[in-house]
């Protein structure tokens, strides 16, 4: 079986070697990187891997600054992507869980009835007060996150997809694929092998539709979503901007709307050792590891470049103090008398 990942970086050089390695522990065969405008060794580190065979590496397609949605477009037409029995379209703070058989896509696939397309819902993962950068596995550092059921106020979570080859697929969107084809009526599941709800499901309209109820949709697989990490990586990232357009601000909402650390889930943890293994069999490649010890180098460069920026160390003390909770899920608590921090 092949299974493509398409992804879009700028600036993840010192998260590449885990989010590869994890991959390939899951049953990736192949990916395909976009990089654009990259200064911390991103795009020199994927072409070392290129040169190894591991993934293939080009630079974004992108003439506007839709630069996800252009590389996606130009994906489409790809070998890899055209050769492949499943395409994987995610970013590399996003981890998919699997929680039945070998814990591997393959046998997410088998669990689900092999579907034409699985979507899976996000489980958003606290920053939990880690506020230093340290080169370890994103997955170990990270363990807390909200409700399985309910994000913020919100009980619909949005999902990343795996697309079978033969799903209609008109084009990839980053979140799940679009279709033209009314009658068209693809066997397409949640994580727990659910049929999606029909207004999902449908055709490819005005609204685009990304989410659905989390509520029973991860019983054989969550993709845990890493979109905050430590404090001084969050503060790299408001730095970068983020794939999907340019200059997009990564505000304290966005950091509170992620960051309710109310439950433990380390069940990802089972991945702790073969990740571990293929990460160093990864870094035995010719000049692999002098590059992403470059990277990290250049991560922590980043940070002291930006604290020394009084706007940056008043980022920094405001995401210090940020409530914990989203906007929406702050007035419910206020409404109903509780206070940020206390327990209902």
């Amino acid at each position: 079986m092949r299974i493509t990942a398409v992804t879009c970086v700028k600036n993840e050089g010192p998260f590449l070697l885990e989010w590869i390695a994890f991959h390939r522990v899951i049953g990736v065969t192949d990916f395909l990187f976009y990089s654009n405008d990259c200064t911390d060794a991103t795009d020199r580190f994927l072409d070392a891997l290129q040169d190894h065979g591991i993934v293939e590496h080009l630079p974004n397609p992108a003439t506007t600054r839709n630069y996800q949605m252009q590389a996606l477009k130009a994906a489409k037409q790809h070998r890899l992507v055209k050769q492949a029995d499943w395409v994987w379209i995610a970013d590399v703070d996003e981890f998919i869980n699997i929680h039945v058989g070998d814990h591997s896509l393959p046998a997410l696939i088998k669990a689900c009835g092999d579907p034409q397309a699985i979507s899976v819902t996000f489980q958003f993962m606290a920053n939990g007060g880690v506020e230093e950068f340290v080169d370890e596995p994103v997955i170990s550092q990270f363990v807390r996150s909200h409700s399985h059921d309910i994000w913020g106020a919100e009980i619909a979570i949005e999902v990343k997809t795996l697309v079978r080859k033969d799903f209609p697929t008109e084009y990839f969107g980053a979140h799940r694929p679009f279709h033209n084809d009314g009658r068209s009526k693809p066997k397409w599941t949640d994580g727990s092998g659910r049929q999606v709800p029909r207004p999902f499901r449908k055709a490819a309209g005005r609204r685009r539709i990304r989410a659905f109820p989390a509520h029973g949709a991860r019983q054989f697989a969550t993709l845990n979503h890493y979109a905050l990490r430590s404090l001084d990586s969050y503060l790299v990232k408001n730095d970068r901007g983020d794939v999907n357009r340019e200059r997009r601000v990564f505000a304290d909402s966005y950091w509170s709307e992620r960051n309710d650390a109310s439950y433990l889930d380390d069940s990802i943890q089972r991945y702790a050792e073969p990740l571990q293994a293929e990460m160093d069999r990864l870094k035995a490649l010719d000049g692999v590891a002098a590059l992403h010890d470059e990277a990290v180098a250049l991560h922590i460069a980043k940070r002291d470049e930006l604290l020394a920026q009084d706007s940056y160390r008043a980022m920094q003390q405001q995401l210090r103090d940020a409530s914990p909770y989203s906007a929406a899920e702050t007035a419910i608590r206020a409404e109903i008398g509780f206070e940020i921090g206390q327990t209902p």
